[in-house]
């Protein structure tokens, strides 16, 4: 759970910039856009099948 306390002199702005960057920092939004829509274990099989294929590829790449 991302929080910032509110300075004593600190305007809202900087705190909610602060606020913008430790939840980016955490992956809430990543992880908020993972679970937005119901996935059958085989969709969640085919996805990571998928991203395994991607890294080695980008692995073999960067080898050569």
């Amino acid at each position: 759970m991302a929080q910032v306390v509110l300075g004593e002199n600190e305007q809202l702005e900087s705190a909610l910039r602060r606020f913008k960057r430790k939840v980016s920092s955490a992956g809430i939004f990543a992880d908020m856009k993972k679970n937005r829509h119901f996935e059958t274990p085989a969709e969640k099989r085919k996805r990571k099948e998928i991203a395994r294929h991607r890294q080695k590829r980008r692995f073999r790449r960067r080898q050569s």
